[in-house]
């Protein structure tokens, strides 16, 4: 990879769900192969010019075992899902690595011998050298969501964007599984996404976004080459931004 601290590359922000990262034939676990495209996705986009930062979820990983966590004290529970997505972390970086991507982990929770520790500064510098850098352990607390983890990390590194990757095309006006009608959007107003409780990401992550003038695009991590059209900031899926005009 080649490095660079140009004022003009674009700095975006990944959220990738556990779920991605699923087998598809069990809905849990890590599929080594999807793990590979999408590192190879996000190594084409960083060949281009493009500094790619990452925020993991643990869904593939807890929810797997999830019934262990019932009639557990809440941020306990909140606390295994965060080492969940440390486990997909290091599986993302370790795909990175093996693509040629130089990676790095880093964790909302001290752990020394798997991640570095989250550093603002630190990340901000990897990501100028051309380093992926990957976010794990959420924002270290219970009670917050990976999808707040990220727009907390967009907001601090300085992204210009936020890459929400899901399983379907974009945000719809209904379930697209259960409604072969629904209607998929292009562009929305954060205000729309909140009023109309689309529930593409929790408030909480969309009002950050609005607050720091931080767009979302949301697409389908499905498709092959999503991933770098997204972070190249190509139209794909739908735009999230202030107004929809």
């Amino acid at each position: 990879m080649t490095s660079t601290d140009s004022p003009d590359r674009r700095r975006v922000l990944l959220k990738l769900s556990g779920e991605s990262f699923a087998d598809p034939e069990v809905k849990y676990g890590i599929d080594p192969d999807t793990v590979a495209r999408v590192a190879a996705e996000i190594g084409d986009a960083v060949d281009q010019g493009t500094e790619v930062a990452v925020v993991v979820g643990g869904g593939n990983i807890f929810r797997g075992v999830s019934a262990a966590a019932k009639g557990m004290d809440p941020a306990a529970a909140d606390y295994m899902g965060m080492l969940a997505t440390m486990i997909n972390a290091l599986a993302l970086r370790e795909a990175l690595e093996a693509q040629g991507v130089d990676a790095r982990v880093q964790s909302a929770i001290e752990m020394r011998q798997l991640a570095e520790p989250y550093i603002r500064l630190r990340a901000v510098r990897h990501l100028e050298k051309g380093r992926v850098v990957v976010f794990g352990a959420g924002t270290g607390n219970p009670f917050f969501t990976t999808d707040t983890a990220a727009a907390l990390r967009a907001v601090e590194v300085g992204a210009d964007v936020v890459l929400k990757a899901t399983m379907v095309d974009g945000i719809y006006d209904a379930d697209p599984v259960g409604n072969p009608d629904a209607h998929l959007f292009d562009r929305l107003s954060y205000l729309d996404v909140i009023a109309r409780e689309l529930q593409v990401m929790d408030s909480t992550a969309v009002t950050m976004c609005k607050e720091n003038g931080l767009d979302i695009r949301v697409f389908n991590i499905g498709v092959p080459g999503n991933v770098t059209r997204a972070c190249l900031g190509e139209p794909v899926g739908t735009l999230v931004t202030a107004t929809t005009g």
